[in-house]
């Protein structure tokens, strides 16, 4: 998992730098924009149990480390903007989620059609601030076994980890994965990883709202919600899709089962209409703060979500 999903980041600064002298996403004249296309040809069904329960997608939450209350805000009106377009008309999170319907199960049921948050809790730092992918793992478990969080076959287990907290491989090797582990003699859940990039890795794990460290000159869009919350909302939205779609590493991918391609990292880069390599696409701009979207959510708030691969279409679409 974590392979595919710092492929799919990656892609921006590797064409980037293989387009230089172009400046990062900005200098447009130098190179024609492509239209919204995937770097693969379809992502095909590998005949796998997916999250496809009617009631919707249960989100638990780990919050470990500390985090302000602005960027946990930031992250809870992501997961409470699935269950309508709210007073905004126009692109949504609850319309970009509409394209995970058309993934179906072999009983033809598709992905659940609402995420809800059900329960978040904090860990400061109980161990320590340099953790294992197991320790992310045993977090949940322990979480779980405690009665804590019920053990849930349709839900999905999130560990947002501080900014200051250094996971194996983040930043690295990936700016997040998804895994499944098994509870008590047969039970099996889905469970995730993500970072804060703002100190370790902004320009890896936050563009476009951050330039990568070796990349060419260029300008940083403005970030609607601050850059590592933005950062985390963006991966946070990947994994979200990748996981419901493909849990168990036999539902929907492309490529290798151990570093495939999923729902969205089969649109590598993509966020917009017009989008190619270092350049996200066409977004909405705040007139205010200057900030760039693509997606309006709950209590006003703007978000950035990246392109999922419809399976209708066969093409790379931000918002249905």
């Amino acid at each position: 998992m974590a392979r595919m999903f710092l492929r799919s980041l990656l892609l921006p600064l590797i064409f980037v730098l293989a387009l230089a002298p172009w400046s990062h996403g900005l200098n447009q004249g130098q190179v024609k924009p492509s239209p919204l296309a995937a770097a693969s040809t379809t992502v095909q069904y590998h005949g796998g149990r997916l999250l496809t329960k009617p009631n919707g997608i249960n989100v638990y939450l780990i919050w470990y480390g500390g985090f302000s209350q602005k960027d946990i805000s930031s992250i809870t009106d992501l997961f409470a903007s699935f269950t309508g377009p709210g007073p905004h008309q126009g692109p949504s999170v609850s319309t970009w989620w509409r394209t995970i319907s058309t993934y179906k199960d072999k009983a033809g049921k598709p992905v659940s059609s609402t995420v809800r948050l059900v329960k978040q809790v904090g860990d400061v730092y109980s161990s320590g601030k340099t953790l294992k992918r197991a320790q992310i793992a045993n977090f949940v478990k322990s979480n779980i076994d405690g009665k804590i969080f019920p053990s849930d076959s349709n839900g999905i287990y999130f560990v947002l980890t501080a900014k200051d907290v250094t996971v194996e491989r983040f930043c690295m090797g990936s700016c997040g994965f998804h895994e499944s582990i098994t509870i008590g003699a047969m039970a099996r859940v889905v469970f995730a990883h993500i970072g804060d990039p703002t100190v370790q890795c902004p320009g890896l794990c936050a563009w476009p709202y951050a330039l990568p460290a070796y990349g060419p000159p260029g300008q940083a869009l403005v970030a609607p919600n601050g850059i590592g919350a933005d950062g985390m909302i963006i991966n946070i939205a990947t994994l979200l899709a990748g996981a419901a779609s493909n849990p168990f590493k036999t539902g929907y991918f492309q490529g290798d089962a151990l570093a495939p391609l999923e729902a969205v990292t089969a649109c590598p880069g993509i966020f917009g209409a017009g989008a190619y390599p270092g350049y996200p696409g066409t977004l909405l701009v705040d007139k205010m703060s200057k900030a760039s979207y693509n997606a309006y959510g709950a209590n006003g708030r703007k978000f950035l979500l990246p392109a999922m691969w419809d399976l209708i279409s066969l093409n790379c679409k931000v918002t249905a």
